[in-house]
């Protein structure tokens, strides 16, 4: 895949927060999440899937995130540099 259609199919948006490492990797889980929401969303939206395969893959989707962040670390301590 070339580079152009890698950063149209799969964007990148830049992060603003702090630079930790368990930010960056939060933040680039956070990302493909709310991508795969999208396309879940669209396949829902034209009938590819049903509602409830939708919310029941978005819900999986979600789990992960909140699995991840509690790995991380992240958002434990957020006044501690």
């Amino acid at each position: 895949m070339s580079g152009n259609s890698k950063n149209f199919l799969y964007p990148q948006g830049r992060y603003y927060g702090e630079v930790k490492p368990e930010n960056l990797v939060f933040n680039a889980n956070l990302q493909e999440f709310t991508q795969r929401v999208g396309y879940i969303s669209a396949l829902a939206s034209n009938g590819k899937i049903s509602v409830e395969q939708a919310f029941t893959q978005i819900e999986t989707l979600w789990q992960q995130v909140e699995k991840s962040k509690k790995q991380l670390g992240v958002g434990d301590s957020p006044f501690s540099a």
